[in-house]
């Protein structure tokens, strides 16, 4: 970590201006909205926004050193309560842009999830149908950026493949739920937020954890406003338990996970790729089970599911075409 200067920042120049507090939020709330739908990703949202650079640059300046620093500095140790020293150490991990960052992102993710807990409980077919043309679009637009030119890199993808195929069936430890998956689950899926065509939510899809996740969030929040305004809170604590062991294993996965998909990028760029597009392409059969098991296939569930479904893909191509052509290299 850099050794202070003898002149540490104020307060009032640290802030950022408010216009640049307001563009970061924005950016946030898109990035939120995005990773929240399976099948569209945060990070190309933060390469579109320009951001991308600075979001992985603040991630790997959040080192151990510098959070203890920080929270020694606030605390009465080492002769006192230090706030300029803290200061400088968020000005060195760029704390005010993962502040306005973060803020936006949760907005959205709550807003997102409301809709989809929503949407989930009376359209699930169209729901699901618009999610699997996410999905389907995501694929073929990554699949175009990709080429396969070693048995290695093939082997990469097949193994991706295998792994998202079977995991969005009927998985008997999932499907059982409990802390551990919901820790593991948060930490896949932000780890995976950082990356630019692979949405957190997307494997959240394949774990079978992304409704659960909507409805206890949504729940969660109810029962906050219920705490606030006097109605019943009696699922509030049990709730909050679940969403605190995601937000931890979400953590964790930002500062373990997260870094072993980026070294694995860096001495195998090509077939970590491979691995991580072939699970886009074996998670199309996540959201057919969904439907299956919730509605059952007729032939007017059918019809819901495909017209849906091509809703979902005409979307995510139109984002593609106006938005950015992702290079898969660039990542």
């Amino acid at each position: 970590m850099t050794t202070p200067p003898e002149k540490l920042p104020t307060l009032s120049g640290s802030v950022p201006p408010v216009r640049e507090w307001a563009r970061t939020f924005a950016i946030g709330l898109c990035m939120g909205s995005a990773d929240a739908v399976p099948g569209v990703s945060g990070g190309t949202i933060a390469l579109i926004a320009g951001i991308y650079g600075r979001l992985i640059a603040m991630i790997n300046a959040l080192t151990p050193d510098r959070i203890i620093t920080f929270l020694r500095s606030l605390t009465p140790l080492d002769g006192g309560f230090d706030f300029r020293g803290a200061l400088y150490v968020f000005d060195e991990i760029d704390g005010w842009f993962g502040l306005a960052l973060v803020a936006g992102v949760g907005t959205a993710v709550v807003l997102v999830t409301r809709a989809v807990h929503v949407l989930n409980e009376s359209y699930p077919t169209l729901l699901f149908g618009f999610f699997f043309g996410l999905i389907a679009a995501s694929a073929v637009v990554l699949l175009r950026e990709l080429t396969v030119g070693s048995a290695f890199q093939a082997v990469a993808g097949v193994v991706g493949f295998a792994i998202a195929f079977l995991l969005s069936g009927p998985v008997a430890f999932l499907e059982s739920g409990g802390l551990a998956v919901i820790f593991v689950a948060g930490a896949v899926a932000v780890s995976a937020m950082i990356l630019p065509g692979i949405s957190g939510s997307l494997l959240l899809v394949i774990l079978g954890q992304y409704t659960f996740m909507s409805d206890t969030l949504s729940r969660f929040i109810d029962g906050l406003i219920a705490a606030v305004s006097g109605g019943s809170t009696a699922t509030l604590v049990d709730d909050a338990v679940l969403v605190v062991t995601f937000i931890a294993g979400g953590l964790v996965g930002l500062f373990t996970v997260s870094r072993v998909v980026r070294r694995s990028l860096d001495r195998n760029r090509r077939a970590t790729m491979t691995f991580l597009v072939a699970l886009v392409v074996g998670a199309l059969r996540a959201p057919i089970q969904e439907v299956g098991s919730e509605v059952g296939f007729s032939p007017d569930v059918v019809v819901a599911f495909a017209g849906a479904a091509l809703v979902g893909a005409v979307f995510l191509l139109i984002l593609d075409w106006y938005a950015v052509d992702l290079d898969l290299d660039s990542v």
